[in-house]
C-alpha cells in the first residue's frame, strides 16, 4: 500500500473520481500545506489557515501506479487556474501535488511537464508540486460526499463532468 496527496479544487468532486478507481482502496478528504494546526472546514475556507483542500489516496501500487494517479488528476480537473476551479476560488482550492518521497516528486514534475507539452490544455499548468506537510481528514460529514448526496446541484453540476471524463478517458482503469 501507498499514499498519494493531490488538491485539485473542492475535496468532494475528486474524492468522488479516484474512489471509482481499481487499486485504490480508500480515498480521505482533508487540509493540507498549512500552518494551522488540525484547522476546522470554515477555517480552511476563510483562507486564513493556508491549507489546500486536498484528498489522500490509499492505493495498491501493484494494481495502479502513483503515476497513472497522476495522469487522472491532470485529466479530471483543471490544473491552469491558479486558486480556483470552476467558481470554486481561494487558495484552498489550488492544484497542487504533495509528494511524500523524491521519486513521487520526480513522478509529479515528469508528467507535469509531459502534459504541460500536450495539447490537452490551452494554458500552461500551474500546479504546484511540493512537499507534503501535515494532512489531517476533514470532518466525517465531508467523507464520501457524492455517494451520500447524488441529488446535490452543486456535485451533478462539477462532479457529473468529472466522471464523465474519468469515464470517457480511463474506463479500463474503473472498478469491475
Amino acid at each position: 500500500m501507498a499514499l498519494a496527496t493531490f488538491g485539485a479544487g473542492c475535496f468532494w468532486c475528486v474524492e468522488a473520481v479516484f474512489q471509482k478507481l481499481d487499486g485504490v482502496n480508500h480515498v480521505t478528504p482533508g487540509y493540507s500545506n498549512g500552518h494551522t494546526a488540525d484547522p476546522t472546514y470554515e477555517q480552511v475556507c476563510s483562507g486564513v489557515t493556508g491549507h489546500a483542500e486536498v484528498i489522500q489516496i490509499d492505493f495498491t501500487p501493484d494494481v495502479i501506479s502513483y503515476e497513472t494517479l497522476l495522469e487522472v488528476l491532470f485529466h479530471v480537473h483543471d490544473p491552469t487556474t491558479l486558486n480556483r476551479q470552476g467558481a470554486d476560488t481561494g487558495t484552498q482550492y489550488r492544484s497542487g501535488i504533495y509528494y511524500l518521497t523524491e521519486e513521487q516528486s520526480q513522478l509529479a514534475s515528469n508528467v507535469k511537464a509531459r502534459i504541460d507539452e500536450s495539447d490537452l490544455w490551452d494554458a500552461p499548468i500551474v500546479t504546484e508540486i511540493v512537499s507534503a506537510k501535515q494532512f489531517y481528514p476533514a470532518e466525517p460529514y465531508h467523507h464520501d460526499y457524492f455517494t451520500r448526496n447524488p441529488g446535490n446541484p452543486y456535485c451533478n453540476a462539477v462532479i457529473g463532468p468529472k466522471m464523465a471524463k474519468l469515464r470517457s478517458k480511463f474506463p479500463h482503469l474503473l472498478r469491475n
